[in-house]
């Protein structure tokens, strides 16, 4: 009879482990998601401003206001680094490849490049206005250049 007892309050110690154990799992996975949800905004939200920055050196360079080598190092520096952060946000694979394609170009055909900022400013323009056309016109700019070239 004592053992009986014993058992049935193992067994209900056990049962109340379990359902302690599986509440701990769901919250643990439910701050986890939502954790990884504020991350990938922060990562989107840092990947909108350093579109906005290249945007602005753009314009800067286009007004021709100032050192051009200078601003045309920060915009290949601020698209390098919006890159980086396409690289980190889910789901990007696509647009990731056309902005790495674009900072590749401004790194190794400056020449070029400095001939097509107007159309990368307007590439850059849509992107920020959340406009898939924008990635499109990024892509044909980067097809536009000669790889062979200088």
């Amino acid at each position: 009879m004592n053992q009986d007892k014993i058992m049935k309050r193992r067994m209900i110690a056990a049962i109340v482990l379990l359902i302690i154990t599986f509440i701990a799992l769901v919250i643990f996975i439910a701050l986890y998601v939502d954790e990884s949800r504020r991350v990938q905004e922060t990562y989107r939200r840092q990947y909108a401003t350093e579109l906005r920055h290249v945007n602005e050196e753009l314009n800067i360079y286009l007004d021709a206001e100032g050192d051009f080598d200078y601003h045309y190092t920060r915009i290949t520096v601020y698209m390098a680094n919006a890159g980086s952060y396409a690289f980190l946000i889910d789901d990007f694979t696509q647009r990731q490849i056309v902005i790495n394609e674009i900072s590749t170009c401004l790194i190794k055909y400056p020449e070029q490049m400095k001939t097509k900022l107007k159309e990368l400013q307007q590439a850059v323009t849509d992107i920020l206005a959340e406009l898939d056309k924008g990635y499109d016109e990024a892509k044909e700019l980067y097809e536009s250049i000669n790889l062979k070239g200088y």
